[in-house]
């Protein structure tokens, strides 16, 4: 794709002639530096909901640990002039093999939310996977992009009822793919949101795929009608308060138009007692295939059993991943589970990575070791944070340069090229 070739060198030639004249980058171009920035801008609570994880966060450092211990061999004297970034996933060419994880609550850490980064991820051709736990809808978000790439994130609540009107949503707007994600079926233990007693989705925050739902409305409806909910008075924060009163705004309806109204709290009750089912097993795979002419991908996934296991139920791909870190406390990282998961599939379905990407040497390494595309998340949430639509764009412009770069330094034209021999383990 002509967009993808020389995209690192025109990205690093920008960046130094707008140096020329005293102009430096928006938001940091290193991944640790984006985070410091994004730390001493964000509020206490925005920032430990984004950078926490599970536990003693044993998993998150396990999974930037993983990527370390790969070390990238460059060969020489091969023509690398003109690259090749462009893969190809679902039936559409990419232009790198890069993907937006989903994130939820982004109203946290700006206004925009998911808008800003759907605009974003629109000019740079680059697929957003729309969080089941947004501030904004996925109609909205869609409506932004175009016909750029976006997937849709699924939660499987304990409603079959609205999984299948997501699902339908989904398929409406546009999107490619369908990924489910499984490393979330109970929240895991973190201590940042607990040591500051905050819970976005209790306050109203990340739940406007469902707010936007008639099914989940109607459930609502129905809660806020019954006797038991009309009994239960206690009063609210000033922080609920605002909370309320933003969703009560944001319902498309006329039952919400004061605060009197027993559905904001509703809602809430709602969402906390059905956003997510334990109980699913291979068993409910079918139910979801028969409702979806999607391709499925299932997330979480990091052991070859479960790979092998979920392609032969008939899903179209895996997504390797740790949740970020922010589930299983000492889990396996996602980078090192990552060959036995290729291994396993072989050629039958793409396997993706998610977790502890932090740029594009990254994303190269991933690659080589078998993933047909990565997911961002962090540093994009970071970028957002401080600069809005732009900070995001910068973010991802700066991974998809880098990979750009790392490809052609290594002596590789195109992404077809990596495999294992490009990486070493580090003693």
């Amino acid at each position: 794709m002509d967009s993808a070739a020389g995209t690192g060198r025109r990205r690093q030639d920008e960046v130094y002639r707008a140096g020329v004249y005293g102009r430096r980058p928006r938001v940091p171009t290193a991944a640790r530096a984006l985070q410091r920035r994004a730390k001493a801008h964000l509020t206490n609570r925005a920032y430990a909901y984004v950078a926490g994880g599970a536990g003693g966060e044993a998993t998150q450092r396990a999974n930037r640990a993983a990527f370390d211990r790969w070390a990238v061999v460059p060969r020489v004297l091969r023509d690398a002039s003109v690259r090749d970034t462009s893969v190809e996933l679902f039936g559409r060419r990419l232009p790198a093999p890069l993907l937006l994880a989903p994130v939820g609550a982004l109203e946290l850490v700006h206004p925009e939310a998911d808008l800003a980064v759907a605009r974003a991820a629109a000019g740079l051709g680059v697929p957003m996977v729309f969080s089941n736990q947004a501030s904004v809808s996925m109609e909205r978000c869609a409506a932004e992009m175009g016909d750029a790439p976006r997937w849709f994130q699924l939660y499987w609540s304990t409603s079959d009822e609205l999984v299948a009107s997501l699902v339908a949503r989904a398929e409406a707007c546009g999107c490619d793919a369908l990924v489910v994600t499984l490393d979330t079926t109970m929240l895991g233990w973190r201590p940042r949101d607990l040591d500051l007693g905050h819970l976005p989705f209790a306050l109203g925050k990340g739940i406007a795929q469902y707010t936007s739902d008639p099914v989940f409305r109607r459930l609502v409806e129905q809660r806020a009608s019954a006797p038991a909910a009309r009994d239960r008075q206690p009063r609210p924060t000033a922080a609920a308060v605002r909370a309320l009163v933003r969703m009560a705004r944001a319902w498309p309806g006329p039952l919400l138009d004061n605060l009197r109204s027993p559905l904001p709290r509703a809602a809430v009750e709602t969402f906390l007692a059905i956003y997510s089912r334990p109980s699913i097993t291979w068993a409910d795979l079918a139910w979801l295939r028969e409702r979806t002419r999607l391709p499925i991908l299932l997330k979480g996934v990091l052991h070859p059993d479960d790979a092998r296991r979920a392609l032969d139920e008939g899903v179209d791909g895996v997504v390797v991943s740790t949740h970020g870190g922010r589930q299983v406390d000492r889990s396996i990282a996602a980078l090192d589970a990552l060959p036995d998961v290729v291994a396993a599939v072989g050629d039958r379905a793409p396997v993706l990575l998610d977790s502890g990407v932090r740029s594009g040497a990254d994303v190269l390494t991933a690659v080589a070791l078998g993933a047909r595309a990565v997911l961002l998340g962090r540093p994009f949430a970071w970028g957002l944070g401080l600069a809005g639509e732009a900070g995001v764009r910068q973010v991802v412009a700066d991974v998809l340069a880098e990979f750009d770069l790392s490809l052609g330094l290594t002596g590789h034209a195109s992404v077809g090229q990596l495999g294992p021999e490009a990486l070493r383990r580090v003693p």
